[in-house]
C-alpha cells in the first residue's frame, strides 16, 4: 500500500464528514432564522391589532361623549339613524334613541370599526320631563 492510498484513506472520510456537518449547521441556522421571523411577523400583527382595538374604543368613546353633550344641548334630541362623529380619518357612528330602555331614559349608542375591530360604547340617560335635567345612569363598552 502506497503512502498516497493510505492518506487517501485517512483524510477523505473527514471531507465528507465536515460537508454533512456544513449542512446540519446550515439547516439549524435556516430553521431559527424562518422561527424568528414568523414570531416577528406574529408580534407586529398582533401588536397593530391592539393598537387598532384600542384607537376604536377611543374613537367609540369618542361619539359617546358626543351624544350626551348632543343631548346635554336639547333634552329631545334623538337620532335613530345614526350620524357620523369623524375623528381624524375615522368615524363613529352614534345613535341617540328617546325613551328607550324605560320612559324617561334616553339609550345612546356609539359604534367605531377599525381595521375590522369593532367597539361599541353604551351610554344610558335620565331626563327629567319637568326640569330637563339630564343625569349619566350608565356608561358601558358593550360587545
Amino acid at each position: 500500500m502506497s503512502l498516497f492510498s493510505i492518506f487517501y484513506f485517512l483524510f477523505s472520510r473527514k471531507g465528507q464528514a465536515a460537508l454533512s456537518f456544513v449542512f446540519l449547521v446550515g439547516s439549524i441556522v435556516i430553521l431559527v432564522g424562518v422561527t424568528l421571523g414568523f414570531l416577528t411577523s406574529s408580534f407586529v400583527n398582533s401588536s397593530f391589532g391592539y393598537v387598532a382595538a384600542q384607537r376604536a374604543l377611543g374613537l367609540a368613546k369618542a361619539g359617546a361623549n358626543d351624544g350626551y353633550f348632543q343631548l346635554l344641548r336639547n333634552k329631545d334630541f334623538s337620532n335613530t339613524t345614526g350620524y357620523n362623529v369623524p375623528l381624524g380619518n375615522d368615524n363613529a357612528t352614534v345613535t341617540v334613541t328617546q325613551n328607550s330602555p324605560a320612559t324617561g331614559l334616553v339609550s345612546i349608542l356609539s359604534t367605531a370599526t377599525i381595521s375590522f375591530h369593532t367597539r361599541k360604547v353604551q351610554v344610558i340617560a335620565s331626563v327629567a320631563s319637568s326640569t330637563g335635567q339630564v343625569s349619566l345612569v350608565l356608561w358601558k363598552e358593550v360587545q
